[in-house]
């Protein structure tokens, strides 16, 4: 047509050229492989074609991604809709309008979940970063990718739960150059920072075999030095998030607080690891078709019950030392909550894990759902049982849009798992993926 410029648009795998007008494309003829390529996927948005704009010197590059829509899929993407509109809501007119947080409970629901608990979980990754790359632990080598996924999803759960606790969120980039090099909230926020970036890169090592290509080689040479910062760096803001409590002495009750509370922090975000593998190996299985092994799952597994034995035996022991194995059997709402907290969170996934029903699939899933809630229930007794008795009378209980918000942290995440699972080699080598064709 005259006066409107045409774009030359080049299919790789038909190698013919045809043209196109901006925004809209003519008539291109899909050859037999691509289209039987397109239809062995159901429900699925796929691009199958590299393409190359001609004369305007960009190149780019559509290489079958995927994304299958399923009814649970299409929950969670409508759920985090709901959840992104409830956010905005909080950045534009505040804490007050959203949540039922005040002086008494500066710290409720999000700080328990979208932070501690997140983070906690995504412990696993540095220490299966650990067991496969510094003590060569090779029959956890499947497990090593899908551990770095979810580790790095679960920080960055963690940055966005930082990041709505904010009151004034637009100035979140303030500690960054306003350093408070004695406080170990600082310390917190450094490290999970720089620690979610060094992840991004370990995992631009498995983005480069699949897109830009090019730089796979650099991001290849530099894992190492990664994995070395990436296992250092999570043992200090773990132990750290329990740092924070030892300033809370006679506000947070001696159930939860401790002299040795950094060290239980980082022995649990240790242990949950492997049990929100087992979990995760839900997922895999229902969503992606794909079954994780049970010997490297069992092998993780008992890896993490003997931190979690030793983190019980700690635990019972401190409270021992301290005197207050009374008030912890003494019946009270504290009292209950802990009893839970041990008993489902720890005595219940150490006799599994240490049974013949860790050789079983749902056995292990079992222990993980249990350890997980576990670790979960600590962290919300510490942020909010362990403060109820301190509040001085005034109650917190999180709003409906403080549970729909965190709840759409969940779905995200999920659907971010999803997405890196079906469009990238995090499972494993599989026949014909896209790593096995490298240079």
């Amino acid at each position: 047509m005259p006066g409107e410029r045409h774009l030359r648009v080049k299919l790789i795998e038909k190698h013919e050229v045809v043209s196109i007008f901006p925004k809209k494309l003519s008539n291109i003829a899909v050859n037999d492989h691509s289209a039987s390529h397109l239809n062995s996927v159901p429900n699925a948005v796929r691009i199958p074609w590299s393409v190359n704009l001609e004369g305007w010197g960009v190149r780019v590059n559509l290489e079958r991604w995927t994304f299958k829509f399923t009814a649970f899929r299409v929950f969670l993407i409508a759920f985090s809709t709901v959840a992104l509109c409830a956010t905005g809501y909080r950045l534009a007119l505040g804490l007050q309008a959203v949540t039922n947080l005040n002086d008494a409970w500066p710290w409720g629901l999000w700080k328990a979940v979208a932070v501690f608990g997140a983070i906690a979980l995504a412990g696993g990754g540095f220490g299966t970063a650990f067991l496969v790359h510094v003590l060569h632990i090779k029959a956890l080598q499947p497990l090593a990718r899908t551990t770095l996924a979810v580790s790095m999803i679960g920080y960055f759960l963690g940055l966005g739960g930082l990041f709505l606790e904010i009151g004034r969120w637009f100035n979140f980039w303030t500690p960054f150059y306003s350093w408070g090099h004695t406080s170990p909230m600082f310390e917190t926020f450094i490290c999970i920072s720089t620690y979610t970036v060094v992840q991004c890169f370990e995992f631009a090592e498995i983005v480069t075999e699949k897109v830009f290509r090019k730089l796979h080689r650099f991001f290849a040479s530099i894992l190492p030095v990664m994995i070395v910062v990436g296992v250092m760096l999570p043992t200090m803001h773990q132990s750290t998030l329990g740092t924070l409590y030892l300033l809370a002495e006679g506000k947070l009750s001696p159930l939860w607080w401790s002299p040795i509370i950094y060290l239980l922090f980082l022995l649990s975000s240790l242990y949950v690891g492997p049990a929100t593998v087992a979990v995760i190996s839900v997922l895999n299985d229902w969503s992606l078709g794909h079954k994780i092994p049970v010997a490297p799952m069992r092998l993780l597994a008992r890896i993490g019950g003997v931190l979690m034995l030793v983190y019980l035996l700690l635990r019972i022991g401190d409270l021992m030392l301290r005197g207050q194995m009374g008030t912890a059997l003494n019946g009270s709402i504290e009292s209950q909550c802990l009893m839970v907290e041990i008993g489902l969170g720890l005595i219940l996934p150490l006799l599994i894990v240490f049974s013949p029903l860790a050789n079983t699939r749902w056995g292990l899933v079992t222990y993980g759902v249990f350890g997980s809630l576990g670790v979960f229930a600590n962290r919300a007794n510490t942020v909010v049982v362990g403060m109820w008795e301190n509040a001085g009378g005034v109650t917190y209980l999180p709003s409906p849009l403080e549970w729909v918000i965190v709840l759409g942290f969940i779905t995200s995440a999920l659907l971010g798992y999803i997405f890196l699972c079906e469009n990238f080699n995090i499972l494993g080598q599989r026949e014909g993926s896209d790593a096995a064709h490298l240079p």
